[in-house]
């Protein structure tokens, strides 16, 4: 937000011109708002309770979770009940589900009893699942009304709905039959049935789906809402785009936290306490720890081959980080591709192909410029004595196996997590690179045992 905006409404403020506030605010845009109230957060509650009660409930729910709580905190008793009674049920789904339980309480009393029922309902589905995110405003119509009954409908209630761009179509137990598309409606002749319109192709969304899926349906099939059901196929609510992009981007940025090795942040990283961001990335460290403790084992195991060839330590740090950078690499591939919906657990014969002729190839290369550069030291020092073309073949067979065994290990682990049921984020680039460190260092040292017993060993 600009300086000046920002000056003059802090003017007004200190002047307590309210009037003069409220029409400041209302020549700016929602987002705009939005922003001025994160360059200004002291003065949130002041900005919402001088907006009208509509405005005040867009501002609101584009809001971040930790701002709304606090604004929930000190916002007057009758423009909060105002707020909460006023925003769209999937909205107040969200927030409820992230407040603690006292605080819900509190807000549910707000409500009337017919949307607290409502509420209840929507909370009583999974925390992850599509019946949190649906909302029951939608219009639907039954299959033997005609389209003028429709248009008369929609006329009626069509201003309560979430969105009318598309229109659900019922039989007698309200079991979704079909969905359709306004303008269709609105270019059909008015006598027509509504049942002559439908094509029974609707794509529906289970109230019990985890959110993750309904997010691939989305971006499968271009909508901007999609109905949702029960197991019987009774149309329940519906789903709009803005929800899914909204979880779509708090996904992406835990699966980003998860693959940097540190458990997700639920609120902005400059406001989470110092002590909440030590817990959240010391768990991964320790563990990260814990596994590369197994490279001193390795390495122990070895000593008295190191003893005999000090000068095989000196390539330790480029073996196990190239391993580890092609494990890196695969891993952050594969996540991203089953995100994207473009692999599945039942891909990984082909992943593991593409990834055993990509990573060989990979691996031929490193171990080519790890040769070369053996062979160009030699040319000018001898600092890895008469056997250093034994030595060259060593650290690039070595690197060929280690980047190979990486670039698997770095494929593999994500389905393999997503088959035991676990977040295949979870197998986050620091994950993979311990466990390709400890692996590495024995591959290494195998090798340099096959090709240099009896001359360095």
């Amino acid at each position: 937000m600009e300086e000046k905006v920002i000056n003059e409404v802090i003017e007004l403020i200190e002047r307590n011109a309210e009037g003069e506030l409220r029409d400041y605010l209302d020549a700016l845009n929602i987002s705009d708002v939005e922003h001025l109230i994160d360059d200004l957060p002291q003065y949130a509650v002041t900005f919402l309770n001088t907006l009208s009660v509509k405005r005040a409930v867009n501002v609101f729910r584009i809001l971040d979770f930790p701002t709304q709580e606090k604004i929930i905190k000190k916002l007057p008793g009758e423009k909060l009940a105002e707020l909460i009674n006023l925003l769209p049920p999937d909205d107040r789904t969200s927030l409820f589900s992230e407040l603690k339980g006292d605080a819900v309480k509190k807000l549910i009393i707000l409500l009337p009893a017919k949307d607290r029922v409502e509420a209840l309902s929507l909370l009583g589905y999974k925390e992850d699942s599509v019946g949190r995110l649906m909302t029951p405003d939608y219009i639907a119509v039954k299959k033997d009304w005609t389209v003028k009954t429709v248009l008369e409908h929609i006329r009626k209630y069509g201003k309560d709905s979430e969105t009318i761009d598309v229109i659900y179509v019922i039989d007698e137990n309200g079991i979704l039959l079909d969905d359709i598309r306004i303008r269709e409606i609105l270019l059909a002749d008015p006598g027509v049935p509504i049942v002559a319109l439908t094509d029974n192709r609707s794509i529906a969304l289970n109230a019990n789906d985890p959110q993750e899926e309904a997010i691939n349906v989305f971006r499968m099939n271009n909508r901007v809402a999609l109905p949702v059901t029960d197991d019987n196929n009774v149309l329940l609510g519906i789903v709009t785009v803005d929800d899914i992009l909204w979880i779509a981007n708090e996904e992406y940025t835990e699966d980003m936290h998860k693959i940097g090795g540190t458990q997700a942040l639920d609120e902005p990283y400059l406001d989470m306490p110092i002590f909440g961001l030590f817990k959240r990335r010391i768990g991964w460290l320790v563990v990260l720890f814990l596994g590369e403790m197994l490279t001193a084992t390795a390495m122990a195991h070895f000593e008295a081959d190191i003893a005999k060839a000090v000068v095989l330590a000196m390539f330790v740090p480029l073996i196990i980080s190239s391993g580890g950078n092609s494990g890196s690499q695969a891993s952050t591939l594969i996540i991203q591709a089953m995100a994207l919906g473009e692999i599945t657990i039942g891909d990984w014969w082909r992943v593991m192909r593409r990834e055993l002729i990509s990573g060989l190839m990979l691996g031929i290369v490193l171990g080519t410029i790890g040769f070369l550069r053996i062979f160009t030291w030699t040319l000018f020092s001898d600092l890895y004595g008469p056997h250093w073309a034994l030595l060259g073949i060593t650290v690039g067979i070595a690197l060929v196996g280690v980047v190979l065994w990486g670039s698997l290990a770095g494929s593999m682990l994500p389905l393999l997590l997503k088959k035991l049921g676990a977040d295949p984020a979870t197998s986050s680039a620091p994950f993979v690179a311990t466990l390709v460190d400890v692996t590495g260092l024995i591959i290494y040292f195998s090798v340099a045992v096959m090709f240099l017993t009896g001359v360095l060993l």
